[in-house]
């Protein structure tokens, strides 16, 4: 039965010829950690444009709490870092991968300090490392205690507007990808843009990095912001690009749960500060489930937190932090936010409950963020490089932004540099208008959101995870025949298009690894010790084993 899903190159019809027309050497979608390090990285050898769906300010990295994790104590090592890293990634993660990236994270803090960004440091000038879920060893850095993504978007924005070679597009919503061709393989030659003010535009470029974050916002219960709508890997996807390892979506253990309220996320690092986590009799519940209790990795203690809610009857838990000294000085952003609700954490304990916080799977790529599509790299959480495996290891994220960003952008500038000029090229999407009613788009949105929160959560099971495919195909029939004018239909095709890969991803993963849990198949079975790839068009995905290098071109 047809869905739509598949059927559909482009979200909207448009002739490239009758387009405004803008050129660069790089093109790099998304202006977070990832996008802005590999933008910054490319103009070293040319003009960039930076597409940014809101403002530059506006990404996951603002968001991030918990910090960036790095090697720089003497009493740790990178083999420490590494061996702590695979073990989260409960076997899925690539090695090599996970060697580049934990040795580049002392480079790449030194740039960031040497842009700016002042990390948090003790009486003696030394940074101050933390500690979070997973780690055996204090290397996490934060800036101004809770507030180091905000901080690190503001030096990382600030370096790209200063920079000649980088102009920032705000406001700029990427429809899709622009190929020669729809047949697979067929090189990515730049974008079809929208602008509130200036409409439709084509931007043509040489090399492309997409940089445009997650999909948090596929879930009911979400600690991302509104932009997070999964639009890049829809986009890779329609472009032919492989996607892979789709099933492990991570849920961050402690967000703020209060009726009507925002679920703003408690960072992990008050836990690792010494918070503990009590059900509603007061019981300490983490101790007896993990080694590392309250900061064994984060899969481990949604489930936990989950597990005990049913049981107890209760809908969250509680976070206490009472016994924490100085915690406004500490978590200056929490407290503030924990104090518009009439809550004080050295006094009351904090209610919390899973929510839905990091797509690990995405666009497949190399250690350096090349894709199986010419011309096309991607970083961040819309890419899957391997390095997270089944599960990401705590502050992991902004390094990987970081290091792959830096690789990626490098690669992309050179190999822009040497095309040298492009010539525009004649681009058609003939999309016949549908001929059924009109669809209230915002309702098709909540319905996705709950369904995918409901059925393919932080537990899952073969019919839930069925019956969600079936409904995600039911309403892709009557959303993908339309033709939207704007970015909330847009949204949600995309929201479709990804939803439906994450779900039939966790229906072929018959077992349970890392942030994937099922509950009809609850061990780890060695079959499915391999990369899913899915690609555009195909019912079922290529398996890759994890040693093996991913078939991008040179």
């Amino acid at each position: 039965m047809e869905t739509g899903l598949d059927d559909r190159r482009y979200l909207i019809p448009f002739r490239s010829g009758l387009l405004p027309q803008m050129f660069t050497g790089t093109l790099v979608i998304g202006g977070g950690v990832a996008g802005a390090r590999a933008a910054l990285a490319a103009a070293e050898f040319g003009e960039v444009i930076v597409l940014c769906k809101e403002g530059a300010e506006v990404s996951n990295t603002a968001w991030a709490q918990g910090g960036i994790a790095s090697v720089l104590a003497e009493s740790d090592s990178f083999g420490a870092h590494e061996s702590d890293t695979l073990s989260v990634g409960s076997g899925l993660s690539d090695p090599d991968v996970v060697s580049k990236v934990v040795a580049g994270g002392p480079d790449q803090i030194q740039d960031l300090i040497d842009w700016g960004m002042a990390f948090d440091r003790d009486e003696s000038g030394q940074i101050q490392l933390g500690r979070e879920g997973g780690h055996h060893q204090r290397r996490i850095l934060h800036t101004s205690g809770d507030a180091t993504g905000r901080f690190m978007q503001q030096t990382l924005t600030a370096k790209l507007r200063a920079h000649p070679n980088i102009r920032v597009f705000e406001n700029c919503f990427a429809l899709d990808l622009v190929t020669p061709s729809t047949e697979p393989g067929s090189p990515v030659v730049g974008a079809v843009t929208w602008h509130a003010r200036y409409g439709l535009q084509m931007i043509w470029s040489r090399s492309t990095v997409l940089a445009s974050g997650g999909s948090g916002q596929l879930y009911r219960e979400t600690t991302n912001p509104r932009v997070a709508t999964a639009d890049g890997i829809a986009m890779a996807y329609r472009a032919g690009a492989s996607v892979a390892d789709m099933a492990f979506v991570q849920f961050h253990p402690t967000v703020l749960y209060l009726p009507g309220a925002p679920r703003s996320l408690i960072s992990e690092a008050v836990r690792g500060e010494g918070a503990y986590l009590r059900d509603e009799t007061g019981e300490r519940f983490m101790v007896g489930v993990h080694e590392l209790a309250e900061l064994a990795p984060r899969d481990v203690v949604s489930r936990a937190i989950v597990q005990r809610i049913a049981r107890t009857g209760s809908t969250h838990v509680f976070l206490d932090a009472t016994h924490i000294e100085n915690f406004a000085e500490r978590f200056p952003g929490i407290t503030e936010e924990l104090r518009l609700y009439g809550i004080d954490p050295q006094k009351q304990l904090i209610p919390v409950h899973p929510a839905a916080h990091y797509c690990i799977g995405g666009v497949r790529t190399d250690a350096s963020g090349k894709t199986d599509v010419p011309g096309m790299f991607a970083v961040g959480e819309a890419a899957c490089s391997g390095l997270h495996g089944a599960n990401r290891l705590a502050s992991n994220s902004l390094l990987e932004g970081l290091v792959i960003g830096d690789a990626a952008g490098k690669l992309a500038g050179s190999a822009a540099k040497e095309l040298g000029l492009q010539s525009p090229i004649s681009i058609v999407s003939d999309i016949r208008p549908s001929e059924h009613g009109v669809l209230d788009i915002e309702d098709v949105r909540s319905s996705l959101r709950s369904a995918m929160w409901r059925n393919v959560g932080i537990e899952r099971a073969g019919p839930m995870l069925t019956d969600a495919v079936h409904m995600l195909e039911f309403w892709a029939r009557y959303t993908f025949d339309k033709i939207f004018d704007d970015p909330e239909g847009w949204e949600v095709q995309n929201m479709l298009t990804v939803g439906h890969l994450v779900a039939r991803s966790a229906l072929w993963r018959a077992e349970s690894r890392g942030c994937h849990t099922r509950t009809d198949v609850p061990e780890t079975d060695e079959r499915f010790a391999v990369h899913d790839q899915w690609r555009r068009g195909e019912q079922e995905p290529t398996a890759v084993p994890v040693d093996q290098p991913t078939g991008v071109p040179t």
